[in-house]
């Protein structure tokens, strides 16, 4: 008596992940400056954090006023850029 293999069964796997808020990312950078920015982007977060340290040291602290924007805007971007991605099905 032979056995017969059990059919193959496939298995359909769906990641879901959820966007990050634009929002959300904006008021973490205002809060916290570059360590907000880690929400929406770990590398712009982590080299803005080197950058504002340096920064503020050499300035005695008056080039955050310069960095600290610039943070707000990465995040944001970060966050809307994650966004379409996610959309377009890239990620």
């Amino acid at each position: 008596m032979s056995r017969l293999a059990p059919a193959q069964q496939q298995r359909q796997v769906l990641v879901v992940r959820a966007p990050k808020s634009v929002g959300v990312s904006i008021m973490l950078t205002i809060f916290f400056g570059p360590l907000g920015l880690l929400y929406s982007s770990v590398a712009g977060g982590l080299v803005m954090l080197v950058v504002s340290v340096v920064v503020g040291f050499l300035t005695l602290g008056i080039g955050l006023f310069v960095t600290h924007p610039i943070c707000i805007i990465w995040g944001a971007v970060a966050a809307s850029t994650y966004n379409k991605k996610l959309l377009a099905g890239t990620i």
